[in-house]
């Protein structure tokens, strides 16, 4: 089972847009990252030793700012470069062995999608914090699963946070919010946004404004 989180995690969760120009991608990330308390590192063009650089360099960014770093996909990488966590989807490796990995204290998390029993199965076998969407249209994942906000308030009973993704935007997140979500995780929503700072801003202002969800 995953260790307790120190203090439950609510906010931003930004995703790293796919930029294999890494200075460009630094760039773009240390201006939104203040508003952000966790980062994933996410780049599905990258070959290996551009992603150990990349994911590198972001982690050392990460910790400047005090936010946490999760590879996306890749326990091997996120171990390599002593992250601080790793995110899987359903095809991307066994969540015990990402636990037993990385540890005890690193951020393992799963995406469930539009299944909650998907969610129980992760917790059980380590995961700490679980992944469900996409809410709404997502130029990301154009063809990904569809969930329902439900799910958010039903997976309450797992006792983790949970993050919700998909589309979703500072004029819609707040349902979702109010549906027991702890973060919303982002790519297009900001790095996608003419004014990526504004943009980041206004999602940490949805949490500003809504109370902690139980």
């Amino acid at each position: 089972m995953p260790a307790p989180p120190t203090r439950r995690p609510r906010g931003l969760y930004l995703i790293t847009p796919d930029d294999n120009d890494t200075a460009r991608l630094l760039s773009r990330v240390a201006a939104v990252l203040p508003h952000a308390i966790w980062l994933q590192y996410r780049n599905k063009r990258a070959g290996a030793a551009l992603r150990a650089e990349q994911g590198a360099a972001l982690l050392e960014l990460a910790r400047a700012h005090g936010v946490r770093l999760l590879v996306n996909d890749d326990m091997a990488l996120a171990a390599r470069i002593s992250a601080d966590g790793v995110h899987l989807g359903e095809d991307d490796g066994d969540l015990a062995h990402a636990r037993a990995l990385l540890g005890p204290d690193a951020l393992v998390g799963a995406s469930c999608y539009d299944d909650i029993a998907r969610a129980q199965r992760a917790v059980e076998a380590g995961a700490d914090h679980v992944a469900f969407g996409a809410f709404y249209p997502s130029a990301t994942k154009p063809g990904a699963r569809r969930a329902n906000a439900d799910l958010l308030a039903r997976a309450a009973a797992l006792g983790v946070p949970r993050v919700a993704i998909g589309g979703i935007t500072p004029d819609n997140a707040g349902p979702l919010l109010d549906a027991g979500a702890d973060l919303v995780a982002v790519v297009g929503g900001v790095f996608d946004a003419p004014d990526p700072v504004a943009a980041a801003r206004a999602y940490r202002a949805v949490f500003d404004r809504a109370p902690p969800s139980c």
